[in-house]
């Protein structure tokens, strides 16, 4: 069986956005395993909880949750540049001093860069949108 890593450095209003997600859906029907995808730079912004986009144009944040809840698709989101995105798994409530939520959907992990080493491993091959 032949396998897929993806990288996504294009946030949700991109249209390679889009691309990357037909090409994924098309390789999943093909029989590709897809070992993971991995969010970086603008593309982080993918997983944000709080994205808010029109009825009338492509929902990406929802095909993204499709990926992972019908196919399994892992969804890996870089911590580093979500930070300097301003999206956070610990957002402090500056009242009580707590960890109380997280701006990352949840089917998205947490990941570093060394999962994208680890996905490009397990891969045969590789490709970055």
């Amino acid at each position: 069986m032949q396998t897929l890593s993806v990288v996504i450095t294009t946030p949700p209003s991109s249209y390679l956005t889009i691309t990357a997600i037909d090409y994924i859906t098309h390789a999943i029907k093909a029989g590709v395993d897809i070992v993971g995808v991995f969010f970086y730079q603008d593309g982080v912004l993918n997983a944000s909880a709080n994205i808010a986009i029109a009825n009338d144009e492509y929902q990406t944040h929802k095909h993204w949750q499709k990926l992972n809840t019908e196919h399994g698709v892992n969804l890996h989101v870089c911590i580093t540049a979500c930070e300097k995105r301003g999206l956070s798994d610990d957002i402090i409530d500056m009242v009580n001093t707590e960890v109380t939520r997280s701006n990352i959907s949840q089917y998205f992990t947490v990941s570093g860069l060394g999962e994208l080493v680890e996905l490009t491993a397990k891969s045969e091959r590789m490709v970055q949108f």
